[in-house]
């Protein structure tokens, strides 16, 4: 599948790769498996959508974030030549920045599973997990990491 050019078709461009905020890899490779590091939203460097959802940000940001915490982790792979051997999405683990009470968590990182399943089309279903947090790195609300089943 040319990953880049179905990114091309639905309007979106890669955003460039952040540098490690410590010491880690984007991407690290294990037999057939990608293992995406954690990914925050960010748009010309700068954290987008800062702050906890149900507080500051709204769910349909943080929804926002989420997908766009997607496009960083494809950003990541293309960056170590590995976007067009994906071969399917396997699993996403989402964090999400929670304001006390706030419960919609998997609304939130629809985003991000919907967002998959529109590029990868049934390749893009994927096992999940969302987690609510108190804090994320850089004040973001949401991070997403990603594991790709590779070719």
């Amino acid at each position: 599948m040319d990953v880049a050019a179905k990114l091309r078709e639905l309007n979106y461009v890669l955003p460039p790769v952040s540098v490690p905020l410590a010491s880690y890899v984007p991407v690290a490779v294990s037999g057939n498996l990608a293992f995406v590091s954690g990914q925050i939203a960010r748009r010309d460097d700068k954290v987008i959508y800062r702050g906890k959802v149900g507080d500051t940000v709204s769910a349909e940001q943080g929804a926002t974030a989420a997908r766009d915490c997607v496009l960083s982790a494809l950003a990541a792979m293309h960056a170590g030549g590995l976007l067009d051997r994906i071969v399917r999405v396997v699993k996403v683990t989402g964090y999400v920045a929670s304001a006390p009470g706030f419960m919609d968590q998997p609304k939130v990182m629809n985003g991000a599973s919907d967002f998959l399943i529109e590029v990868f089309g049934d390749a893009g279903r994927h096992a999940r997990t969302t987690i609510g947090v108190a804090s994320l790195p850089l004040g973001a609300s949401v991070e997403v990491d990603i594991v790709f089943e590779i070719r």
